[in-house]
């Protein structure tokens, strides 16, 4: 494929917690448009830590991050990453902050400057999608953790995202809610990075696989 046509790119990133052993050095990656990738390793690999950079969420102390076409280098050139780059927690909690489902799901519309009227319908189209249908006004910390994926999940397909990073989707899920969120996310998705350790999930679901080990990224 052409690297035009890719929607992340990392090249040469390295970061650190400390001095004594950096989590990522010298790690390149590409995920074309239309690609959906499994990246594995063992934990405390750095996984997620390469997922917060993408997002922007840290930054590498070298290196340079590509998202959608253009270089990302300051907080603000982060700010359309995170409109179109959707990324889904390993923990929901750390996802799900407001009272109810429907607003959870229409805190991202909303600041996207939907008005209420539009986030509700996206609101209703979400659930109709993730089979909730009618948990509009449930406690979101009432729900099960299988519920809770689903509608962690739901908010950020409500931002309409060109690219999903899923760290650890379904742990914890028993195998119908797993079964479910993963014909969601096939169906939502063209483009999306899995964090998984199910070789189901990766032969069901990835085009190709990363495999990150002593702080680069090699292609399986």
């Amino acid at each position: 494929m052409d690297n035009k046509d890719h929607v992340i790119k990392l090249d040469d990133v390295w970061f650190s917690y400390s001095r004594e052993r950096p989590v990522l050095s010298a790690t390149n990656l590409v995920l074309h448009r239309g690609e959906r990738a499994a990246l594995l390793g063992s934990n405390g690999s750095g996984k997620s830590t390469l997922f917060h950079i993408i997002m922007g969420l840290i930054k590498p102390e070298k290196g340079k991050v590509t998202i959608l076409g253009k270089e990302r280098q300051q907080g603000r050139d982060f700010f359309e990453v995170r409109q179109k780059v959707g990324l889904l927690f390993q923990d929901s909690d750390d996802q799900l902050f407001c009272p109810t489902v429907a607003e959870d799901i229409a805190f991202g519309p909303l600041n996207l400057g939907k008005s209420r009227e539009e986030a509700r319908d996206i609101v209703k189209k979400t659930l109709e999608v993730l089979g909730l249908e009618g948990f509009d006004e449930r406690i979101t910390y009432k729900l099960s953790e299988g519920e809770k994926r689903l509608v962690a999940l739901g908010t950020v397909l409500a931002m309409e995202p060109e690219v999903l990073l899923l760290d650890e989707p379904t742990t914890g899920l028993d195998k119908e809610h797993t079964r479910r969120f993963f014909d969601i996310i096939k169906s939502s998705a063209r483009s999306y990075i899995i964090i998984t350790h199910d070789p189901d999930l990766i032969e069901q679901s990835t085009t190709k696989q990363f495999a990150i080990k002593d702080g680069r990224v090699y292609k399986r």
